[in-house]
């Protein structure tokens, strides 16, 4: 597959040429996309993960956030209107795609990308008081947590086996109500706090360059922000096409994430992004190439 990628890749830039034929248009100036005021923001819980960090800081900490047990929860919420808002986590610097995260946007009609935050993971180990490293039998955490650690753990912990649970908070909650000086979670530093746990390292993660960025999902549609996203559901062989397609309108790709379609080998479903201010008239273009669909346009903010 990742040949696939790299020749998709080619083919679209060798497309430029094919611009001009195709009705090319400048990119129009981004818009302001606007927010509800105190509006309620579901979010993959529970509290203390990177995920409430990211929806707080997106926006500014008004309004009301209601943890979720699964992303699947938090996308229906706002799906069904229960909430406003849905964030989810989309991408790691280290872990990439959150892949069923992205299979469940994937998986709706009924929402749409409307914002993105990105925010820096500092990964920390923790346990209750007391706990020193040669103590720790088991570490729990998300698996990209797990992962973004890895390399900290083989050289500090080697001993220590892993065990994944729904986010890196739920880690820490389960490891404060086991009372055991053997087990430990690897999980955002304010968890510690939150969850009475002493900090036993900091920075555990691979790189101090460690970011993800997380979705806000909203049932309305919007656009006019400075990215696009798009779902296309195709075989391997035809996704050269739909890029080339997706150029020649303009619009630049800046990511795709393919994943198995499930209905029979070689089909997949790719989420595909765009950069640069894009307008209704290259949407319409974009959703016209078959199989392929509008998943949202977004302003994109950091930390």
């Amino acid at each position: 597959m990742k040949n696939k990628i790299s020749s998709v890749i080619l083919a679209a830039l060798t497309a430029v040429s094919m611009l001009s034929a195709c009705g090319n248009q400048p990119p129009a100036a981004p818009a302001e996309i606007t927010f509800k005021e105190n509006a309620v923001i579901s979010y993959l819980g529970p509290e203390g993960t990177y995920t409430e960090e990211a929806a707080k800081y997106f926006f500014s900490s008004e309004g009301s956030f209601i943890p979720k047990a699964t992303v699947d929860d938090a996308i229906a919420d706002a799906a069904s209107g229960v909430s406003d808002y849905a964030v989810i986590p989309q991408e790691n610097t280290l872990g990439g795609a959150v892949t069923n995260y992205v299979d469940a946007l994937l998986s709706r009609e009924d929402v749409y990308v409307v914002g993105e935050v990105i925010i820096p993971i500092s990964q920390t180990l923790m346990g209750i008081p007391g706990t020193k490293l040669s103590d720790i039998k088991t570490v729990y955490s998300h698996a990209q947590g797990i992962k973004q650690s890895e390399q900290w753990r083989r050289e500090n912990i080697p001993d220590a086996v892993t065990e994944e649970k729904g986010s890196t908070a739920a880690a820490a909650a389960y490891v404060a109500e086991q009372q055991d000086k053997s087990v430990a979670a690897v999980a955002a530093p304010g968890a510690a706090e939150l969850y009475g746990l002493e900090v036993l390292a900091e920075n555990v993660q691979i790189t101090d360059a460690n970011k993800t960025r997380f979705y806000v999902l909203s049932r309305e549609r919007v656009t006019g922000g400075t990215n696009a996203v798009f779902a296309a559901k195709c075989g391997a062989d035809m996704i050269d096409d739909i890029i080339i397609g997706i150029h020649n309108t303009g619009a630049e790709l800046v990511t795709i994430h393919d994943r198995p379609e499930g209905s029979k080998l070689g089909m997949y479903n790719y989420i595909i992004e765009t950069t640069g201010s894009i307008t209704d008239k290259q949407i319409e273009t974009i959703c016209g190439i078959d199989d392929v669909r509008f998943l949202g346009s977004f302003n994109s903010v950091s930390k």
